[in-house]
């Protein structure tokens, strides 16, 4: 007897990111990619829900049951309102206070994510976008930020710990108090009109000449030049 795969009815399918979070569907909702950002899903049913990448932020879930939902890279914010029981920082979901440890970011588009507070040790982010992020206080050590776009970021207090920064662009970054001094490698890193670099300048440009004078083809200067660059503040001029 021939078997046949059965048919997809694709007349009744949908895009998960077009998923509405009172829209009817068989079995768990999936809604991967969708933008619920500020909406009041109520008493929703999210059990074993698919809502990975959603965007969450500003969303009151409160009353919803999120058991066995996947959030991996879901976004939140401090606007997002979570079920009382239910441990959003270790839930794989993007945003402060998040548990994201050792986890894969690379190459993920986190433009203006609030992650005050988050533990990023160790995290794969090479090649993400974090263009005016906000990263006060955020605990770095070993994760890899190469060619990690940072322009304009917020890194106040930041712990970069080992992390790498070859090629990282810097550019604009508030690093007031940032703790830069066991950073792995900066090559080709560019820090231009980068704020708050008075206390490690002189130590990061104390670094070998194969980081320092290496050319980063994206922003056209070399590391070098860029911390030459960087203004000085009033107070330590």
């Amino acid at each position: 007897m021939t078997h046949h795969p059965p048919q997809l009815e694709l007349e009744n399918w949908s895009a998960p990111e077009c998923a509405s979070p009172g829209q009817n569907q068989v079995g768990a909702v999936d809604a991967r990619g969708a933008n619920w950002s500020g909406r009041d899903l109520g008493a929703a049913d999210l059990r074993g829900a698919k809502l990975c990448r959603t965007d969450l932020r500003g969303t009151d879930l409160s009353s919803s049951n999120l058991e066995g939902a996947d959030l991996r890279l879901a976004r939140y914010d401090c606007a997002t309102r979570w079920p009382a029981d239910f441990d959003h920082c270790n839930s794989g979901a993007v945003g402060p206070g998040a548990r994201l440890s050792g986890v894969y970011l690379n190459s993920t588009d986190l433009r203006g994510m609030d992650l005050r507070g988050a533990v990023l040790m160790g995290t794969y982010l090479s090649g993400a976008d974090l263009s005016g992020a906000l990263l006060d206080g955020v605990r770095l050590a070993g994760a890899d930020l190469r060619r990690t776009v940072m322009r304009g970021a917020s890194c106040i207090g930041t712990r970069f710990g080992t992390a790498q920064l070859d090629f990282a662009d810097l550019r604009g970054a508030q690093l007031e108090d940032a703790s830069l001094e066991n950073v792995e490698s900066i090559r080709g890193a560019d820090f231009s009109a980068a704020q708050g670099l008075d206390s490690s300048r002189a130590q990061l440009l104390s670094r070998e000449s194969n980081e320092l004078d290496c050319w980063n083809p994206l922003t056209r200067s070399t590391t070098r030049d860029s911390l030459s660059q960087a203004p000085v503040s009033s107070t330590s001029s």
